[in-house]
């Protein structure tokens, strides 16, 4: 095993472990600038995602394809570039099950990082709305963002939150593999794969919904995006910041924990250094 050019998973967990103790050891000031870099990264990726799946004429399975797999270069940056990302963070609950790090610590390090994770996110939209890029395509790609960002607010607590247990489940899968090459195309590899999977699914990622309910919200107010989309005001009221907590980001949130944290990162804490207590 030592030739290959991967970790076993056994090995992974103990470095996703101490990977954790680091994360929670951060001070909290870089601790937040490394959060909002990721919430900016995820978003850009999502920028690309919307502005692939503008083009109609490709058909529904190859637009989705493709808009998944330019999505993926958010997570790239995230992971090789450095950055604290709150789903991929849902792993250091393996550290706090080691005892390695406090529920305290545990607890601090998502809640700082959710909260810059959405500060960045929301940057990279305001950025993106004054810059007029959901002009791009005959303002196709700020219908997109519009259509992306209304279905994201009707759907059911229930939908919400399965689709984001499904989400997370393959983002900290991604991470997870990635954390077991010992290379940098090894790793983008195995970050590909699981999150064009999720993306191309139609599951729900609370990071990315950060970015793309704020950047719908934004935009719906804008009369070329609307004469595009064919919407008035009136079908749009459910686009709204209320609704980006309650009918979204909660229920995501929920889901993003338990697929990540449980899923991921409880079972295989188990099976790998559970045993070796």
């Amino acid at each position: 095993m030592n030739d290959v050019n991967f970790f076993p998973p056994k090995d992974v967990a103990g470095k996703v472990c101490e990977a954790g103790v680091g994360k929670c050891k951060l001070p909290i000031l870089k601790m937040f600038i490394l959060a909002i870099l990721a919430g900016v990264y995820i978003a850009f990726g999502a920028q690309l995602f919307l502005l692939v799946g503008s083009d109609s004429t490709l058909g529904f399975g190859f637009t989705r394809f493709l808009s998944a797999s330019v999505f993926t270069v958010g997570l790239m940056m995230v992971v090789v570039g450095g950055a604290e990302l709150f789903t991929g963070n849902n792993l250091v609950l393996i550290a706090a099950l080691d005892k390695k790090v406090t529920w305290g610590e545990l607890l601090k390090n998502w809640v700082v990082v959710y909260i810059g994770n959405f500060v960045g996110s929301i940057i990279l939209a305001a950025f993106l709305f004054w810059g007029g890029t959901w002009s791009l395509n005959g303002n196709l790609v700020g219908a997109n963002a519009l259509k992306v960002a209304l279905s994201k607010t009707s759907l059911t607590f229930a939908q919400a939150f399965f689709r984001g247990i499904l989400c997370n489940w393959l983002v900290c899968m991604a991470v997870w593999m990635a954390m077991a090459s010992k290379d940098v195309i090894g790793k983008l590899f195995a970050i590909y794969f699981p999150i064009m999977a999720f993306v191309a699914s139609g599951f729900e990622h609370s990071v990315a919904n950060m970015f793309f309910i704020p950047y719908g919200i934004f935009l719906k107010g804008n009369p070329k995006v609307l004469e595009v989309t064919g919407k008035t005001l009136a079908d749009l009221a459910n686009l709204n910041w209320g609704t980006l907590f309650t009918v979204n980001l909660i229920p995501v949130t929920l889901g993003n924990l338990v697929g990540g944290a449980i899923f991921v990162g409880a079972v295989y804490w188990y099976v790998y250094l559970l045993s070796k207590k």
